[in-house]
């Protein structure tokens, strides 16, 4: 299983637009920051997680050419607002409707933000078209199994994902977007063999977990890797990375783990 992390930024992005602090200022690459977005390939099998405003940008970064299953944690402005860049994989399927795998709230998102992809195929070639579906508790696949579970964020769920490819048996944890973990979520993420945490920032937020609180929902799950995400420019990634416990890191764009 290959994991490709194509953003790892807030909903501002950092460099934040009119900021002169040490971290948006910084030369140290991993404190550049586009909105959250993932890639994972498993046994093969191109599962997208979210579309951030710079999506486009990502994928020519690091060379995302093929994209066979699209899951929408959801609806909010930075993980939503560069699904219409989806319209070169609906090229690459042979002109189909992509399937969107979501909440319900992430429907209805969705159909407000692109009412014109709403078709079993796009209407003409280089446009995009969405089929929605509801995420189930398992999407069984031939490459593996997606587990999903709902997290609390703020007046919305978000989908969190939990991946475990058939081949090698390897589990992988994705809880972006959320304040804290429900029981249910943290049963599932157990034996993991490595997780993602939202962990916004060294402060308290209402609906995100900080770093803090990050740091404690790893130790619960007991992972022997945990990448945090979602990062403002409160974190500055080399000096804020020497403090922190163990086993657990800050992801960046561009990182990539091979499981």
């Amino acid at each position: 299983m290959e994991v490709i992390f194509l953003g790892t930024g807030t909903s501002q992005g950092v460099p934040m637009i009119a900021c002169d602090c040490a971290v948006c200022t910084s030369a140290d690459p991993r404190n550049r920051r586009t909105r959250t977005s993932l890639h994972v390939v498993m046994d093969g099998l191109h599962v997208q997680m979210d579309a951030a405003p710079e999506f486009r940008l990502q994928c020519l970064r690091e060379n995302i050419r093929r994209l066979d299953v699209f899951i929408l944690t959801h609806g909010h402005a930075d993980h939503i607002a560069g699904m219409d860049d989806l319209r070169r994989f609906c090229d690459l399927i042979g002109g189909q409707a992509l399937t969107v795998h979501t909440t319900e709230e992430g429907m209805g998102r969705v159909l407000a933000m692109f009412p014109y992809a709403m078709s079993e195929r796009p209407i003409a070639k280089g446009y995009a078209a969405f089929k929605l579906v509801e995420m189930p508790p398992v999407l069984d696949l031939p490459q593996g199994t997606v587990q999903s579970t709902l997290l609390p964020h703020g007046g919305v769920n978000t989908l969190g994902l939990i991946f475990t490819e058939r081949s090698s048996g390897k589990k992988f944890v994705y809880y972006t977007d959320c304040k804290r973990l429900p029981r249910e979520a943290v049963a599932l993420a157990r034996g993991a063999d490595a997780v993602v945490l939202d962990g916004l920032r060294p402060l308290p937020h209402p609906s995100h977990m900080s770093i803090d609180e990050a740091v404690a929902a790893a130790a619960e799950i007991g992972a022997p890797r945990t990448w945090l995400t979602h990062l403002t420019h409160l974190t500055d990634h080399g000096p804020a990375e020497a403090a922190l416990p163990a086993g657990i890191k800050f992801a960046y764009d561009g990182l990539r783990l091979t499981l």
